[in-house]
């Protein structure tokens, strides 16, 4: 009795966790509500006989839970949400989600998220504070640059919110209550300037621990700041088998739609000769990564060199230019994988289509 099975499914949430156990035969023995606290959820796991097999959904506190139970079960899946559609499906609770979850286990249907690499813990953290106070930068300036917008005043260029023309700029907004309020904003861009700043040496400092970051910058156009994101974000690039694979983790798959793709013609099986319909890119991605290929494939396109030699054989073969910036940035992705594999540095060879 001991041997078998006991599937668990954990519908976290702040302050409590609905817990459902079934056995190797799909039967409920177990449902309870527990804290979300660490000795609450020890206590559970350790009063089950058996194997345990566990899932929870990808959330807020599922790194902390992942580092918490995988030394103490047999197997931990942390799954995808947005691929849990039975989930979506009639009645729904706690109660009810955590039972669909350990079925979905149980089945072996569902889609587990990456959680497997501690080494990178420390650069992880540091690129989110870094991309977090980036984001904050950009979102002042856009604060600004609409505060004067909104009183018809132009505000094109970096002048608005530089220190050299502030004054000149506040100057142009006439009621007091405005002045104060673009002086606030000032101060707070200040403040998260200066915080940005020293996010951006802390991460660098980490980042050049790992031998990845030299591989990576060796690749033209790519620099500490996009390495240190990709190391952090990747982890390990063993974990994608193809560049196909890292395609759609970054965002850069083709996602095509096809239907009625073989038909029978006098007894005998044939394909269709119907185009496959292409939709765009995939929408489930990793926006770090797309953002780092994505940035890195215009500014190839300027920069003399084998990138963008590279871009413009694309172009000389009537590729349109936003196309021949993508199968650029797909080619970006597919060298930096194969290079970070191998160990090693940056050559103009990759960019043969057999090579990467």
């Amino acid at each position: 009795m001991n041997s078998t099975i006991k599937y668990v499914g954990m519908d976290v949430h702040q302050s409590a966790i609905s817990v459902a156990v079934i056995d190797d035969e799909g039967k409920l023995i177990m449902q309870s509500v527990i804290a979300t606290h660490a000795a609450a959820i020890l206590d559970l796991i350790h009063g089950l006989r058996g194997t345990v097999h566990v899932t929870l959904e990808e959330g807020t506190q599922s790194a902390w839970l992942y580092d918490l139970l995988v030394p103490r079960v047999a197997r931990l899946v942390v799954c995808n949400p947005r691929k849990n559609a039975l989930l979506k499906s009639g009645n729904k609770s706690d109660q009810i989600d955590a039972r669909k979850l350990a079925e979905l286990l149980r089945a072996g249907l569902l889609s587990p998220v990456y959680h497997g690499e501690n080494s990178t813990r420390t650069l992880q953290e540091l690129v989110r504070s870094y991309t977090h106070l980036t984001q904050d930068t950009t979102r002042l300036i856009a604060r600004l640059k609409a505060l004067y917008r909104s009183h018809a005043i132009a505000c094109a260029g970096e002048k608005p919110y530089g220190k050299r023309h502030r004054q000149e700029w506040l100057q142009q907004l006439q009621q007091a209550g405005l002045q104060v309020r673009a002086q606030r904003l000032y101060d707070e861009l200040d403040a998260v300037q200066g915080l940005r700043r020293a996010a951006k040496r802390e991460m660098l400092g980490e980042a050049h621990k790992y031998q990845a970051c030299q591989i990576l910058c060796s690749i033209p156009c790519i620099g500490p700041v996009r390495a240190a994101i990709l190391i952090a974000r990747v982890q390990v690039p063993n974990r994608f088998r193809t560049k196909r694979q890292f395609w759609a983790y970054c965002g850069l798959a083709l996602e095509t739609r096809t239907s009625a793709e073989y038909r029978f013609v006098q007894g005998q099986l044939q394909r269709s000769k119907k185009p496959v319909f292409i939709r765009g890119l995939n929408l489930n991605h990793n926006h770090d990564r797309k953002n780092v290929f994505k940035a890195t494939a215009p500014a190839a396109t300027f920069r003399p060199g084998p990138l963008r030699e590279f871009y413009e054989q694309r172009l000389a073969k009537g590729i349109k230019p936003e196309m021949a910036r993508l199968t650029l940035a797909r080619k970006l992705a597919a060298i930096a994988l194969i290079l970070w594999k191998k160990g090693e540095s940056f050559d103009a060879k990759y960019l043969t289509a057999q090579a990467a």
